[in-house]
């Protein structure tokens, strides 16, 4: 016989060894005859948990406390015009719910069908073309370059009329 079968003989001669029927219990017979003897307990119910109002953030749309102030220089101001407004009757694309200081450029594609910035943001990175609209100043893109996405805004001048503002999405590198 090999090694291994007299080892596991032994093991389980042994364990038989401990089944037999002179093993004496009657200390766990005589407690659990007084478990049951005694009365039932109560259980205590389940406390009642108060449910708090929850508590919605409105601010997040607004300017960053931690973002530079925009200064005011009246005298310089220019002026808007009465031929530039926004397009009221076009629908708005998905983007343009979004400030666009949020927005970052992290590359552009090129294919046959012409050149796409890659921008990321509200939620995700998003591929745009020259023409489509982001931000929600009416910002409508009119340059893409390897290093910088053009966007001419459309806001109020304060005093009526439209202003058209350029503003510039840089390429972040090392993103």
């Amino acid at each position: 016989m090999s090694l291994i079968r007299r080892v596991s003989m032994m093991v389980f001669i042994a364990g038989l060894a401990g089944c037999g029927s002179d093993n004496d219990v009657s200390d766990l017979d005589a407690y659990m005859n007084e478990v049951r003897l005694r009365p039932p307990g109560k259980i205590e119910p389940t406390p009642i948990f108060r449910s708090y109002p929850t508590f919605t953030y409105s601010a997040a749309n607004l300017r960053s406390p931690f973002s530079r102030q925009v200064r005011v220089d009246l005298a310089g101001q220019k002026h808007g015009s009465r031929k530039v407004k926004p397009d009221l009757g076009r629908v708005k694309q998905y983007l343009e719910g979004f400030n666009i200081e949020q927005f970052e450029m992290v590359g552009t594609l090129s294919n046959a069908t012409g050149s796409f910035a890659l921008l990321r943001g509200a939620g995700g990175v998003h591929r745009l073309k020259v023409g489509d609209y982001l931000g929600r100043n009416d910002g409508r893109i009119v340059a893409i370059s390897g290093s910088q996405v053009d966007v001419i805004e459309i806001v109020p001048d304060g005093q009526g009329a439209w202003l058209e503002r350029p503003r510039t999405i840089p390429l972040k590198e090392h993103s």
